[in-house]
């Protein structure tokens, strides 16, 4: 009997776990949640990762043969530390060693984006509607922005480990400063964010990107509309980056500002615009597994 496939997924206030039976069969045995309580410093996020794998094993009747984990950041292949997350906490930590030994069973690790690509490839709307893809990207384009590289099913890390960190190309000096140090990334110009920012430097005023978008749908707000249209210019430019270097099979987008319909239909227009190619073939799609895809994604990494 094959193996359940056991995933976590490390979030900057919540831990999932999930039990799937196979990648055949993604209907969870068990999902659960406890609260990261991030603030309390890396050695107790360690506590509550193991705190929530024991609490599966007792809820399940199960034992772990290997641990999938999605990250908010990366594993340095050279160092084995933890690098570019935003729960600072990790970074520097040898987030796999440590959980190895306090687990003792193997992690395999790999960056939230990925984990969202890899399930989306194995179980949502890559296996829905385009089946047959051997590179699918996955982008994510929320409070923050990532992208994942799946290649014939398996997450493809990189040399450094930062394959797929798209959000973090430079796009436009009007973004502004990054976290990350540099100007004008993706991110600074792409997230949810981003955008409030964008409009706030036209009328002065901060609203949510929901009310923004709302605006902008109304037609009464040129401010909003502008913003809006920018994004759409913007994603269809940064997109052809990823569709000129990898030529994916298909793209997902996920997170808040993927749910924004105009970047499937002026943001695609776009992409026409800046693609090394006379049309676009390529399926921008939306995802399909909506906030389970982290942990399917977690556990797909053991498969």
């Amino acid at each position: 009997m094959t193996q359940p496939l056991w995933g976590i997924d490390l979030g900057g206030t919540k831990i999932e776990g999930a039990i799937v039976p196979s990648l055949d069969n993604p209907q969870p045995i068990l999902r659960t949640r406890i609260d990261t309580e991030g603030h309390k410093g890396y050695e107790h996020i360690i506590h509550q990762i193991d705190k929530l794998v024991q609490t599966m094993k007792q809820q399940s009747g199960l034992q772990p043969a290997r641990l999938g984990l999605g990250t908010p950041g990366v594993l340095d292949p050279i160092l084995q530390t933890m690098k570019n997350c935003n729960s600072t906490a990790l970074n520097g930590q040898p987030l796999k060693k440590d959980l190895e030994e306090k687990l003792g069973i193997p992690c395999v690790l790999a960056n939230d984006a990925n984990c969202f690509a890899l399930a989306e490839t194995h179980w949502g709307v890559v296996k829905e509607k385009a089946p047959g893809a051997q590179v699918v990207f996955g982008i994510i384009m929320g409070t923050g922005v990532g992208g994942g590289l799946v290649v014939n099913g398996h997450v493809w890390n990189g040399k450094h480990g930062i394959g797929g960190e798209w959000g973090h190309n430079f796009l436009d000096e009007s973004g502004g400063p990054c976290y990350c140090g540099k100007t004008g990334c993706v991110e600074t110009v792409l997230s949810g964010p981003g955008l409030q920012r964008y409009y706030k430097s036209i009328t002065g005023s901060m609203l949510s990107l929901k009310d923004i978008l709302a605006h902008a749908l109304q037609g009464n707000d040129q401010a909003a509309i502008k913003t809006i249209d920018r994004l759409n210019h913007f994603f269809g430019k940064a997109v052809s980056v990823i569709t000129n270097m990898l030529d994916p099979d298909v793209i997902v987008v996920g997170g808040g500002v993927g749910n924004i319909d105009s970047i499937y239909t002026a943001g695609v227009e776009s992409l026409h615009k800046f693609i090394f190619n006379n049309r676009v073939d390529v399926p921008i799609l939306k995802p399909s597994l909506g906030d389970s895809a982290g942990v399917f994604g977690a556990a797909a990494l053991v498969a």
